[in-house]
């Protein structure tokens, strides 16, 4: 598929934009939010009708593509929400808020909440696990981000959020902020995640031997003794990931809540999992975001952790 350029119809108006949306969303043909009926759905084009409204035979109701999803009842053009899609699945750092702010031409915090809202579509439910039961590899690591307030430089990473991820090899990447990185908190994860019979890889850390992983199935690199490659066994390519991220919530975002940083960590979770060296460029993977939009509807109350 050809890269998307900036001048595209769908990034300019909203009646291209809405015609793109559908042929993501019904390949097939308009189906009802409501009821999910796929036959007798109607267009309206009266005049008193807005662009885009259907209506559906067999519950009745009206609708359009947006309805029960993230851009449901927004005052926000069409076409400047698929084209801020397109700019957040396209830099592979983040872009900020005041970057879509200067280039969809609208407020801060109408950039800030739209952000917002395109993370919350980009949240991936797992389908099954990594390692895909066919003896794939999955490197486990944690890593640190921020600062509490009040931290003590002296005492390591403990004022730090922490953040667990799970990459597999040639494939996606799972990742949860989680409150601690012990056995306790971590082993959950790992056993829902992960595939049994799938090869883990990890580093020497104390929490990852008392978890009860067979131990022909989990390799471990000493990097206390400063060993990180020992033939196949490594961590880099989660370490590696980690750079993405870390690169992303330093240098683009500078500062993330706790509140919101799983919602972040989400946004560089679906960036790798859909990227270029697993088939998939920049149209394909906002492609692919615009088809999970639904059901994800995101308020500004919820927004800001009120409700």
């Amino acid at each position: 598929m050809a890269e998307a350029h900036l001048d595209a119809p769908r990034f300019k108006t909203d009646e291209a934009a809405r015609e793109h949306l559908e042929s993501l969303r019904w390949p097939q043909g308009p189906v009802c939010p409501h009821c999910g009926g796929a036959d007798r759905q109607s267009r309206l084009e009266g005049k008193s009708h807005r662009p885009g409204l259907l209506f559906c035979g067999h519950c009745r109701a009206q609708y359009t593509v947006t309805v029960g999803t993230v851009f449901e009842d927004s005052k926000i053009p069409l076409h400047k929400w698929v084209l801020a899609t397109h700019l957040l699945c396209a830099s592979k750092k983040g872009m900020s808020s005041k970057q879509l702010e200067r280039m969809l031409g609208v407020t801060y915090k109408t950039a800030w909440f739209m952000s917002h809202r395109i993370r919350k579509a980009m949240e991936t439910a797992p389908k099954g696990v990594l390692g895909g039961g066919n003896g794939g590899t999955v490197e486990v690591d944690e890593t640190f981000y921020g600062r509490k307030r009040g931290y003590d430089k002296r005492h390591g990473p403990h004022h730090k959020r922490a953040i667990f991820s799970l990459v597999e090899r040639n494939g996606g990447v799972r990742s949860f902020h989680v409150p601690n990185v012990t056995a306790k908190t971590l082993k959950p994860i790992l056993q829902a995640q992960v595939a049994k019979s799938a090869t883990i890889m990890s580093d020497d850390a104390g929490q990852y031997r008392i978890m009860g992983i067979p131990k022909d199935q989990h390799h471990t690199v000493a990097h206390l003794r400063h060993e990180y490659v020992r033939g196949n066994v490594h961590t880099n390519t989660v370490e590696g990931y980690f750079s993405i991220l870390k690169r992303g919530l330093i240098g683009t975002y500078h500062h993330v809540s706790e509140q919101h940083l799983q919602r972040y960590v989400n946004e560089f979770d679906f960036r790798y999992s859909n990227r270029e060296s697993l088939g998939v460029d920049d149209q394909q993977r906002a492609a692919q975001l615009l088809k999970q939009i639904s059901g994800k509807r995101l308020t500004y109350r919820r927004t800001n952790g009120r409700a």
